[in-house]
């Protein structure tokens, strides 16, 4: 089976990081100890908060504000890394200096957002993406080879469950309509691309779920369906840390994804033959894989990613928009 490219491989970058919360630092993290690129700028609009990260991630350079970090001249590619709500703003101010970018995902709050930031991306010829870590994971390129191969046949169901529990607080984004809060948009966008993933673009789509107390999503199920007999039994919540784990099953066997599923992760087939095997990569974290993606389609001049297309993510932010129609959540100025 072959291995995933080992990230160190990829051309050199220099990167920009746009917001310096939590998922920035693993980021960073990730793209100095296992990647040939270097963090060269961050932006914050909190200037301590630049400084302490900057310091924290050995990056040179800090600026106030977001317009001065995307026309730094140092900087080849911008990875946003700011709430959902403020992801197209901020996109398209990197796309509009020139920059490459990649956005951390949920990619915008919703399709025709997404849509305005890839047009746009379009027109400038910079290469966009979207920070879905999990597809350039070894163990997910390992079970397309699986399914690719016919071990386990048609598939049948796919499940996949991302829950965290967040405690109530109204000021907290993941809590905060303005910020595009919710479990769907943070947590249930990683099964939610799974399944889009393996499966590709559902025929149908229904949710159910439960609303906080500030009317973002607090839990959701949801089944995608596909064809005849194919379905996708999805879940996420913000109360409860779930097991994080998936599942395909086909018409000659099955395959259960250890969780988190959507990190670096190992799997188990189990055939109707009665043949088993596991898959077992462990590694670090896993988003140097993704930092590593775009220096390489960067480098040949590509502007996206076969893995993460822009129709893909066009595809993704579609089904969560019909999933959030049918829970009952709107964001505001939507």
């Amino acid at each position: 089976m072959a291995r995933t490219e080992d990230p160190r491989t990829a051309p050199p970058i220099r990167w920009g990081i746009l917001g310096a919360g939590g998922i920035a630092a693993v980021f960073a993290d990730g793209v100095n100890r296992y990647t040939r690129a270097q963090l060269v700028a961050v932006g914050s609009r909190n200037k301590d908060r630049a400084e302490r990260f900057a310091t924290a991630h050995g990056i040179p350079t800090t600026h106030t504000g977001y317009r001065e970090l995307v026309e730094d001249p140092q900087v080849d590619a911008v990875y946003v890394a700011t709430p959902h709500s403020e992801h197209h703003e901020h996109a398209l101010l990197a796309i509009r200096a020139g920059k490459h970018v990649l956005v951390e995902k949920a990619f915008t709050r919703n399709e025709a957002e997404a849509r305005e930031v890839l047009d746009a991306a379009r027109e400038a010829g910079v290469f966009v993406m979207e920070a879905m870590w999990t597809r350039f994971l070894p163990h997910v390129s390992a079970l397309h080879q699986v399914i690719d191969a016919g071990e386990i046949g048609d598939i049948v169901n796919l499940t996949a469950d991302h829950g965290q529990f967040m405690a109530f607080d109204p000021r907290s984004r993941l809590y905060d309509p303005a910020l595009a809060g919710g479990a769907l948009l943070d947590l249930g966008v990683y099964p939610v691309s799974f399944a889009h993933d393996f499966l590709g673009v559902p025929d149908s789509v229904q949710a159910v779920g439960t609303l906080t107390e500030t009317g973002v999503d607090g839990q959701i199920s949801m089944v995608l369906s596909y064809g005849e007999r194919t379905q996708a039994t999805l879940h996420t919540t913000l109360w409860a840390k779930t097991p994080t784990i998936a599942s395909i099953s086909g018409t000659e066997g099955f395959i259960s994804v250890a969780g988190d599923f959507y990190g670096i992760s190992s799997f188990r087939v189990q055939r109707r033959d009665g043949r088993t095997w596991t898959f077992d990569q462990p590694g670090p974290k896993g988003l140097q894989f993704q930092a590593a993606e775009v220096a390489r389609r960067v480098a040949e001049g590509a502007t996206e990613s076969p893995r993460m297309t822009w129709q893909g993510t066009l595809d993704v932010m579609r089904t969560m928009d019909q999933v959030r129609a049918q829970v009952g959540v709107v964001y505001p100025g939507e």
